[in-house]
């Protein structure tokens, strides 16, 4: 019975790194939809969200059956209660990525990103993309020191939104009202979505050592740098 229970517990966990490995592709391709106008690739992004729902679903079905089957505590109470904190922020965001997607559909065939913005979200997208992928590997690596430098990592994005919304606000804007209004839903959805992968790292940090991150002082630097951006 406690190897099955345990077996279960590491489903959670498997579960989630394949939600954080989704949701970070989804990324990725819904900012290439959006900076290509591919209206085909926009709308396989938004369909495979349904899978991301679904193991959300199935991963919060597991732990609600887990507290009433076996009443966990310590450690054990710590993982479950803190899955599904995880699967909720990895859940939201699929939707963020697929918010992405949909304006890329809504804009087609006109192009939702005017072509001086084309760099900036291309660097918000791939920086959003490693952010993901390195809170998955803080779940499967359960590395406190890794989980921690995410929230510096982070910085980077906040710096490229405040550009974003500079540029927007620049007496030289051009684009017109809806491609402002577009830009800055869009500059929104890569800080929540990185703000997301924050949060996963974070609660992993909690699950290890029962503190919370705040309370943690790294002894660490950041080392995400975001990748030169070329125009498409």
């Amino acid at each position: 019975m406690r190897d099955a229970y345990h077996e279960e517990l590491d489903s959670i966990g498997d579960g989630l790194v394949e939600m954080a490995r989704l949701v970070g592709s989804a990324i990725g391709r819904a900012t290439t939809a959006i900076l290509d106008t591919d209206l085909k690739l926009a709308e396989n992004v938004i369909e495979a969200d349904q899978k991301v729902d679904e193991l959300q679903h199935d991963l919060e079905a597991l732990a609600i059956a887990l507290l009433a089957r076996q009443q966990p505590v310590a450690t054990d109470l710590r993982i479950v209660v803190t899955s599904l904190r995880m699967s909720a922020d990895l859940e939201r965001s699929g939707d963020l990525a697929q918010h992405v997607a949909k304006l890329a559909r809504l804009r087609y065939p006109e192009r939702a990103v005017p072509h001086d913005l084309h760099a900036t979200i291309l660097e918000m997208g791939q920086l959003a993309q490693r952010l993901m992928a390195k809170a998955a590997e803080v779940l499967i690596t359960k590395d406190v020191d890794l989980a921690l430098q995410l929230e510096q990592d982070d910085d980077e994005m906040d710096l490229l939104h405040r550009a974003l919304f500079q540029h927007l606000m620049d007496d030289r804007w051009k684009h017109g009202i809806e491609t402002a209004v577009d830009v800055t839903l869009l500059g929104r959805y890569y800080e929540r979505y990185a703000d997301h992968a924050v949060s996963v790292a974070k609660r992993v940090v909690y699950l290890v050592t029962g503190e919370h991150a705040d309370e943690i002082q790294p002894d660490i630097q950041p080392d995400i740098q975001a990748a030169p951006a070329t125009d498409a």
